[in-house]
């Protein structure tokens, strides 16, 4: 990850370096002192403790949104719901929205606590081969509002990395919460010794959240994050009687299609709106198993297949 400051001059040799704030290049720059007064950090030996964890993970991937209300939990749970379909596969959920965590409701496992072991903490398992771990696990209520500050998320999602016994898996699919703030910054922190297959960005059609997304796509290049592609939700309502599709969220500038290809990222697909989709969040319940028939299910599918 790029360690250097957004207004740092053009040759910064970057915060990390035992040249911060000490070469040609470091002045007149506003960060000089406190760059050239630091002492050199030792690597955090988590990194490598998270590095030894992973390998035992075979693909490792971020869902990414640059609003609130896209439906990138959802997406999430019904990625993993479909990656676990195959019963050969090991999938894991990890959900770092510390302060939003929705994947609890949305996998049918509010008020389910978590276990500890000499290996770690046991994720909570929907099925034999779909684990999850979320901070909703260690609230008393799911109402609770965690009002914590970076340092102290940045402590939890360490320990979830670090300390959850996954065991060894195919999947571990990553829920982040929205934009590009502290929960972000850390996990890219702690998996840049891991491969990490990428990330999947989920926006709505209209421009209103895809000014937003075109941020994370931008925080993805600056932090050296693979961009696996870019999902278009509420892409159209699909009525459950009829099938037919109407336009909810007309793309007044062209969708997530046009910024795709303006930008140079993979398009993943559209997953059109079904009341049923929030149904079954709500009673935390698989759409993509409970409705395999609907556009909408079928639409999860293929991006899962993607």
């Amino acid at each position: 990850m790029d360690s250097r400051p957004e207004n740092a001059p053009e040759h910064c040799p970057g915060t990390d370096s035992v040249d911060a704030g000490k070469v040609d290049a470091c002045q007149g720059c506003p960060n000089q002192k406190i760059c050239a007064s630091a002492q050199p950090k030792a690597p955090d030996p988590a990194i490598e403790e998270i590095r030894q964890k992973m390998s035992h993970v075979k693909h490792i991937i971020l869902v990414l949104s640059g609003k609130g209300g896209v439906g990138k939990s959802t997406l999430t749970a019904q990625l993993a719901h479909g990656l676990a379909q195959n019963e050969n596969h090991q999938v894991g959920v990890l959900d770092i929205d510390i302060c939003g965590p929705s994947i609890p409701r949305v996998m049918g496992l509010e008020g389910e606590q978590v276990h500890q072991s000499g290996s770690g903490w046991s994720p909570v398992y929907v099925e034999d081969n779909l684990g999850v771990m979320s901070i909703g696990f260690l609230l008393g209520s799911p109402d609770d509002a965690v009002i914590w500050r970076g340092p102290k998320k940045n402590g939890l999602i360490k320990q979830f990395l670090r300390d959850v016994d996954w065991g060894e898996l195919d999947y571990l699919v990553i829920d982040t919460p929205p934009g590009t703030s502290d929960e972000h910054i850390s996990v890219v922190q702690y998996l840049k010794t891991c491969q990490v297959d990428g990330a999947v960005i989920i926006t709505t059609p209209q421009e209103m959240s895809l000014q937003d997304v075109r941020k994370e796509i931008n925080f993805c290049h600056k932090v050296s994050m693979p961009i696996i592609g870019i999902v278009e939700n509420m892409s159209g309502f699909v009525c459950p009687n009829c099938k037919n599709e109407s336009e909810i969220f007309p793309p007044t500038t062209g969708g997530a299609i046009k910024m795709c290809q303006e930008m140079k990222v993979s398009f993943l697909g559209h997953l059109p709106l079904d009341p049923r989709i929030g149904k079954s969040c709500d009673e935390g319940k698989s759409f993509v198993s409970e409705v395999p028939e609907s556009p909408a299910a079928k639409a999860y599918i293929q991006v899962v297949q993607g």
